[in-house]
């Protein structure tokens, strides 16, 4: 890969990763759209782990409280708010770890075209327009109960569908549960962790099994990038998202949409 094939891919996927605009499209897209050639499995586990440092890193007092009220849990059967969205985080992967193990050939093979990718960018970010206009936006993540772990990870797993957007979804759907823009984003971002933890087993599985040669330079690179530019993505979708909300990402979703219809049509 060229250098700036690998400064241009990390930073989208770094600063596509959280946002509500699917990371996967833009990574399908880009090369398609510039005609670059195909980066590899080895590219997407390194830039997926750069992701996985950023959100880590960032909600690491976070992560570190819900691992101990977890902990908590088990040994005191003593469930507290915490402990339940610590629950939560592993109920909601759940469904797509199951749908991804049942389909994921079918998705790869048959679901990764720009037209499908163009018509999910634009439907599911009308319906990201319509949560953000209907909700109450009155509770936050730790009010979240068993059943609204299964929606919104439910939500997660047709996230798998390229275009679709993981935390675009995943917002979109705690939204309709009433939850605040933040409360939405930060359920969304936890829940990230352990299904790119799970994509990025499946990817690297594959990896080994190929007998391509790994350019380790390029890998560094692409994941210091990647980790960087997700942890400052973080950072202003979380400070900002309240008072913007989400019609600029609806915006732009619509518009990348009949970019896309007009380009491969």
């Amino acid at each position: 890969m060229e250098l700036t094939h690998i400064i241009w891919l990390a930073l989208v996927q770094g600063l596509t990763e959280f946002l509500p605009i699917s990371s996967s499209a833009h990574l399908i897209l880009v090369p398609r759209l510039l005609q670059w050639p195909d980066h590899g499995l080895a590219f997407d586990v390194a830039v997926h782990l750069g992701t996985l440092v950023a959100v880590i890193t960032y909600f690491r007092r976070d992560i570190v409280s819900l691992f101990l009220a977890w902990i908590t849990s088990i040994t005191q059967r003593a469930m507290t708010p915490e402990s339940r969205l610590a629950w939560g985080v592993i109920l909601g992967t759940v469904p797509a770890g199951l749908v991804g193990l049942a389909f994921k050939d079918i998705i790869e093979v048959h679901l990764r075209s720009p037209l499908v990718i163009a018509a999910t960018t634009i439907v599911f970010g009308l319906l990201l327009w319509l949560a953000d206009k209907r909700s109450k936006l009155v509770r936050d993540e730790y009010s979240l109960a068993w059943q609204d772990f299964l929606v919104i990870g439910g939500a997660q797993a047709i996230a798998l569908i390229p275009g679709t957007s993981r935390s675009g979804i995943t917002i979109t759907a705690a939204l309709l549960l009433g939850l605040t823009r933040e409360a939405a984003a930060r359920y969304s971002f936890l829940l990230s962790i352990p299904i790119i933890v799970l994509s990025g087993l499946g990817v690297t599985k594959d990896l080994v099994t190929s007998s391509l040669p790994v350019d380790w330079a390029t890998l560094s690179i692409g994941s210091v990038i990647a980790a960087f530019s997700a942890f400052v993505c973080i950072h202003f979708f979380l400070a900002f998202i309240n008072r913007i909300g989400m019609t600029p990402f609806v915006v732009y979703r619509l518009l990348l949409g009949v970019l896309l219809l007009w380009v491969f049509l």
